[in-house]
């Protein structure tokens, strides 16, 4: 049985789903506990809301001190592989190693499984990631020193948002220009 919880961090509500092997997912933080749930139990349908257990309270004080510009190791987070394909648990192996406030490019990834080509592959995996924070896919940056993608909600300016909180050098993203008449997306961080 899947159960989850949310809680405060210095950015925003965010939460963390499991079962017996571990984290089965996590929600990056939301403005309120609200919307955060809702949000949260879209993508994990049928999780009960339920008291953290003593390794999960740990979890959840490491994605605390995180976010809040500290940088713990989460790398002793459980997390339950079974529930990925092989391929992205050896991408999220490589990503969880990487330091707070340091990248790697989806290419360098792609040559620790042994083939710059998977490049792709590696960002198809990432953008799949169950576990942003404790996998740190926001992390992980295009060549030349160039973003890339991020899937969560607020997209670059999250990954921006992210990095900037650990100290990451990284470059701030260009605005994008908006459709005429269309509101602006907001970031997870507004």
């Amino acid at each position: 049985m899947t159960q989850f919880t949310l809680f405060e961090t210095a950015i925003g509500w965010a939460g963390v789903a499991w079962a017996d092997k571990g984290l089965v997912g996590c929600h990056l933080p939301d403005a309120d506990p609200e919307t955060a749930r809702r949000s949260f139990l879209r993508k994990n349908p049928g999780a009960a809301e339920a008291k953290p257990t003593p390794a999960i309270e740990k979890a959840i004080a490491g994605i605390r001190a995180l976010l809040s510009g500290e940088r713990p190791d989460l790398l002793d987070v459980p997390i339950d592989l079974d529930r990925v394909p092989e391929f992205n648990a050896r991408v999220y192996a490589i990503a969880r190693a990487i330091p707070p406030g340091e990248t790697l490019t989806y290419g360098e990834i792609a040559a620790r499984l042994g083939d710059r080509l998977l490049a792709r592959d590696v960002g198809a995996a990432l953008g799949k990631n169950p576990w942003p924070i404790v996998v740190p896919c926001h992390r992980v940056t295009a060549a030349g020193g160039k973003l890339g993608g991020f899937s969560a909600r607020g997209g670059v300016n999250t990954k921006v948002r992210l990095l900037a909180i650990e100290g990451a050098k990284v470059l701030e993203p260009a605005p994008r220009p908006s459709k005429a008449g269309a509101a602006p997306q907001p970031s997870l961080f507004d």
